[in-house]
């Protein structure tokens, strides 16, 4: 059986970011931080420098102040940018994928290869997320390694129940019948015949797990679960927390740092949010419902193409 060439995965990703203000501003504010943590620390200098007196207030010389420590947090903030980012992205895909051989094979082999893995991540499902990511991070050794893995662990559950449900619908589909009347192996059928049919579902996965990546580091560097002596988000809050900044009222020690994980959050959000309203095919519905009726005067609710005269 002949494959068609199949598209970009991330063409759907760019064609929302053409046709959807909202994602093109989330993509504009990721790509602001990925040129940063890029280009930003060669304009920096050695981020665990003492270079002033601590907790000195935004100066010319330092644009961002001082911490505790007499560190320059301009440079802290934009050094943390690469490292934080690095692990969030990382996280997020290592999450999906791990999700994806587990959740995908379960989905179409089903019988007893379904209820063994599906009893896998049904128990990580029940399990708190929060509490076993901080009980397994306080007993293995502090680096980015370590969170990196803690995050992974607690993280991939979700991931593999949704692509679980999207392959138990695919496999029901024609051309997957057809694959099989051709004599196409079980396993090709899953990498070429459902696998790409499921790119716009993963990712939108990929995004919101680096959402969850991000924040979830941050959170545990912040209650001192991560390397300390690194320079990242989390760490310049730790340390921010562990001065007393905000009994003290040095402000510039950790606005800045929170301030950037909202943008980076806020960004990944809108972007797929975007994403969702060009892939989703109920969403393209009522799009396309509402730009129909807006042309001709009406009005529709959101989820029922009704109409609606003007007064």
């Amino acid at each position: 059986m002949s494959t068609k060439p199949q598209p970009s995965p991330f063409a759907p990703l760019v064609r929302a970011v053409r046709s959807d203000p909202r994602a093109a501003w989330g993509a504009g504010i990721l790509a602001f931080f990925l040129v940063l943590a890029v280009f930003g620390p060669l304009f920096v200098g050695d981020p665990t420098a003492l270079v002033g007196v601590p907790l000195q207030p935004p100066s010319w010389q330092h644009l961002l102040g001082t911490n505790g420590q007499g560190q320059d947090v301009l440079a802290q903030l934009v050094v943390g940018t690469r490292v934080s980012l690095a692990l969030g992205f990382t996280v997020g895909v290592l999450v999906v994928l791990v999700g994806a051989l587990v959740g995908v094979p379960a989905g179409y082999f089903g019988g007893r290869v379904d209820g063994v893995l599906s009893g896998l991540f049904n128990v990580f499902l029940v399990l708190p997320g929060l509490p076993l990511a901080i009980v397994i991070a306080a007993y293995l050794p502090s680096g980015p390694f370590t969170l990196g893995l803690v995050l992974v662990v607690t993280g991939w559950a979700w991931n593999a129940r949704v692509l679980r449900a999207q392959t138990l619908t695919l496999r029901r589909r024609d051309f997957v019948a057809a694959a099989r009347v051709m004599g196409e192996s079980r396993w090709r059928i899953l990498a070429f015949e459902i696998m790409p049919n499921m790119t716009s579902l993963i990712v939108a996965q990929v995004i919101g797990s680096t959402v969850y990546a991000i924040g979830a580091q941050v959170g545990l560097e912040f209650l001192g679960l991560g390397d300390v002596s690194a320079v990242t988000w989390g760490t310049n809050l730790y340390w921010a927390q562990n001065d007393s900044a905000l009994l003290t009222g040095a402000w510039w020690t950790f606005a800045p740092t929170g301030l950037c994980i909202a943008l980076v959050g806020f960004g990944l959000t809108l972007l797929n949010n975007g994403f969702d309203e060009v892939t989703n095919p109920r969403l393209r519905l009522e799009r396309s419902w509402r730009e129909f009726l807006d042309a001709r005067g009406h009005e529709a609710s959101r989820s029922t193409p009704v109409v609606r005269d003007h007064d």
